[in-house]
């Protein structure tokens, strides 16, 4: 049976994607209130560098996967790569169950690395592999969706069981059980490769099998297209705003005097909001261009930390956290459909690993930006100084991007 292009054309195919993606951002969520703690409490972690390393050894696993990753499903498929997350993400739960020393939690992190590295990018690709040129944005925006739904769900859920039981080992049992139905949603998927091959065929490129080496690819998603330069620069500066809230924000409202309860509704509603606000802003930037989103995007992120930083109560807190979930979800699945835009299909997937390496390596280089700056200066300049980046960021879009959506 000749395959068709079009969410409604692979819908249940689509719907199971959306589903797994759920599950893999599930894997994060778990993470994001308990670890910064449980440096802190269980492994007596001083410096905020130190309880930063996690995310640091995650972020840099990250992104190399993904940059890797891009390539490897070009020879050998998506599908293939996406049951190899899962079984490297079984690995992680495991490990921060059983470690006795935080070497082991960060090697727990290398390994959620991989899992998000390859899981989530073939998720991604899989969702534009079956989508029509014009759908790339609600492709991405529902899989964005669905990963930081994930994220919130568990950072809540977490935040939750720690503060009813323990930081460890209760909230890291769900983490086996997600593995385990990631798993089995990923058997039941099917390959998109007869979809992509569709894709290079209606084109009209010229495809001789490898048309763009990983060196080529490189050089044009980093510096030589500046359209795609632009679009990770921005991609980094998000996940790097983003490494730093992940590390920083428990200390912080820990010190503020709240609960860790109320620590997790915080650190939840940022995912959530970026989720969510993501089942538009994907579909918008297919009606309204790419650009607009991306700029106003970067600065409505730098705005909300700064706005964090001088609110002085719990709903403040929440409406700040609120705001920077709505400025991530504006640029998330925005720079990730411009990457499909400028990309041809037969090289798209390695483009996207190379976005994807500059953007997840974000993690690191906030994580470990906010980590020195909070030893050296306090944690209020780290989260002031790291929103400089995106609003940089912004900047560069408005003046540097043009518009990449071809109507």
């Amino acid at each position: 049976m000749q395959p068709k292009i079009g969410i409604k054309e692979n819908i249940v195919q689509f719907v199971l994607l959306v589903v797994t993606n759920l599950f893999v951002g599930s894997m994060v969520g778990i993470e994001r209130t308990v670890l910064p703690l449980l440096g802190e409490e269980q492994f007596g972690l001083a410096s905020a560098s130190a309880a930063l390393s996690f995310i640091i050894s995650f972020g840099f696993s990250k992104a190399i996967v993904n940059y890797f990753a891009g390539e490897i499903a070009d020879r050998l498929g998506r599908k293939k790569v996406l049951l190899l997350g899962w079984f490297v993400g079984l690995f992680v739960p495991i490990l921060i169950i059983f470690a006795h020393a935080w070497w082991v939690i960060i090697v727990a992190n290398i390994l959620l690395g991989i899992n998000q590295g390859l899981a989530w990018s073939m998720t991604v690709n899989m969702k534009i592999d079956i989508s029509k040129s014009t759908q790339r944005g609600t492709a991405v925006g529902l899989n964005e969706f669905a990963g930081y739904s994930g994220v919130a769900i568990m950072a809540a859920v977490s935040g939750y069981i720690a503060s009813s039981y323990s930081l460890r080992p209760e909230p890291f049992y769900i983490g086996i059980g997600i593995v385990l139905v990631g798993i089995l949603l990923s058997l039941i998927v099917k390959d998109t490769t007869v979809h992509l091959k569709l894709q290079v065929k209606n084109s009209g490129t010229v495809s001789s099998g490898i048309t763009r080496s990983a060196k080529e690819v490189f050089a044009l998603t980093t510096w030589k297209n500046k359209n795609l330069s632009t679009i990770s620069f921005a991609g980094l500066s998000t996940n790097l705003k983003d490494g730093m809230a992940w590390g920083l924000f428990p200390i912080y409202f820990t010190a503020a005097g709240l609960s860790v309860g109320q620590i997790g509704t915080i650190v939840a509603v940022y995912p959530a909001a970026w989720g969510i606000f993501q089942l538009f802003t994907g579909t918008l930037s297919d009606k309204i261009g790419r650009k607009v989103l991306i700029t106003y995007g970067m600065w409505t992120q730098a705005a909300a930390l700064w706005f964090i930083l001088a609110a002085n109560q719990y709903l403040l807190w929440n409406i700040g956290a609120l705001l920077l979930g709505l400025g991530t979800a504006m640029v998330y699945p925005t720079l990730q459909a411009a990457i499909s835009d400028v990309a041809d299909p037969d090289w798209r997937a390695s483009s996207m690993g190379v976005y994807r390496f500059w953007r997840d390596s974000g993690y690191a280089f906030g994580a470990l930006m906010a980590g020195i700056i909070a030893d050296l200066l306090g944690v209020n300049w780290a989260i002031g100084l790291v929103a400089l980046l995106p609003f940089i960021a912004g900047v560069l879009s408005k003046v540097r991007l043009m518009e990449t959506i071809k109507n």
